[in-house]
């Protein structure tokens, strides 16, 4: 089994921690970006790509599918020629999001600390 299969394993095993539960379902190196992306709202597939440099439209594709998997976003269809697909944050994905600002906070203050002590060196 890949890693990545295995870290998806992980985001339905009932007996991981919770912590790691929700790193499986966020695993990867585009599922936050496309979660803050969201965030401000509906978003077609062309212009997450567009907003995200070096992402793929397979890569997009596969983690849009894992996350709506999730229950983090929701894929609606609009039926006008030619189609027209957008994805939106469900309310459990925008949960997500808001847990993820104090990590996120977090993350910048330790790189504030790494690009301190490299210029005290």
């Amino acid at each position: 089994m890949n890693g990545a299969k295995m870290t998806r394993s992980r985001a339905q095993d009932p007996n991981v921690c919770g912590v790691t539960a929700a790193i499986a379902v966020i695993d990867g190196k585009w599922k936050t970006a496309l979660l803050w992306l969201l965030e401000s709202g509906p978003h077609r597939p062309g212009e997450l790509r567009r907003r995200l440099p070096g992402l793929s439209e397979k890569v997009l594709t596969q983690a849009l599918r894992e996350m709506e998997a999730d229950g983090l976003v929701h894929r609606e269809v609009h039926d006008v020629l030619p189609l027209k697909t957008t994805y939106s944050l469900t309310t459990f994905g925008r949960e997500l999001s808001e847990a993820l600002a104090p990590l996120s906070d977090w993350g910048h203050r330790r790189l504030e600390k790494l690009t301190e002590a490299q210029s005290a060196s």
